[in-house]
């Protein structure tokens, strides 16, 4: 029987590692994944892998809507972790795989956990601008 691989919280956890390991490091995504093997005893699983890679192709785009609701917060203001954990959740958000809600509560909650509470805050209002802005695009689409 197969091993069990991490569950959603330790992937979402898993990814947002690789991501600021990515914005710290210059080490190759090879290495980064070998080196959470070795920590870890495993390989970052499907959704890891996934959420990564669409970070990483589409991070002009997140960080452009990022720029846009982190009032007085420049990207560059933004620590390494909390700029990783706010493009993993917007990618969550945009690409469906996860309710905003539940991207959003992850992301305070990895936020809050790894960092402050204040940087929780500050994730959960960016995020929850995000959300409202394009609930309120969709709003005009319908009503239109």
């Amino acid at each position: 029987m197969a091993a069990a691989g991490p569950s959603r919280k330790q992937a979402r956890r898993d990814a947002v590692f690789l991501l600021y390991q990515t914005e710290v490091t210059d080490l190759s995504m090879a290495e980064l994944v070998e080196g959470q093997r070795l920590r870890e005893g495993y390989a970052p699983d499907e959704f890891t892998i996934r959420a990564v890679a669409g970070v990483l192709k589409t991070r002009e785009d997140i960080d452009a809507l990022l720029g846009a609701h982190a009032k007085d917060w420049p990207l560059d203001r933004i620590a390494p972790l909390e700029r990783s954990i706010l493009r993993l959740a917007v990618w969550e958000i945009q690409s469906g795989v996860t309710p905003p809600e539940v991207a959003i509560d992850e992301a305070v909650r990895l936020t809050k956990r790894y960092s402050t509470d204040e940087a929780g805050a500050f994730v959960n209002g960016v995020l929850g601008g995000i959300v409202r802005t394009e609930q309120e695009w969709e709003q005009e689409d319908d009503d239109a």
